[in-house]
């Protein structure tokens, strides 16, 4: 099975850096993440990390370009 183009990492070797910016993320908006499986928590919760986690990015590359 092909996987999506939404799932592939373009640079595999950030993995360990996006993971623990997301771990900080979290704990930032006041989610408990878990080492390993985190299926359980809510789609709120979800969303809550990766917007901020997206925000993060934008504020980023957006200071980079001054």
């Amino acid at each position: 099975m092909a996987t999506s183009n939404s799932s592939r990492r373009l640079v595999p070797e950030a993995k360990e850096a996006l993971d623990k910016f997301k771990y900080e993320v979290a704990s930032e908006v006041g989610v408990n993440l878990k080492n390993g499986y985190n299926g359980d928590i809510s789609s709120k919760d979800a969303g809550k990390i990766g917007g901020n986690m997206v925000k993060k990015m934008i504020q980023q590359a957006e200071n980079q370009m001054k």
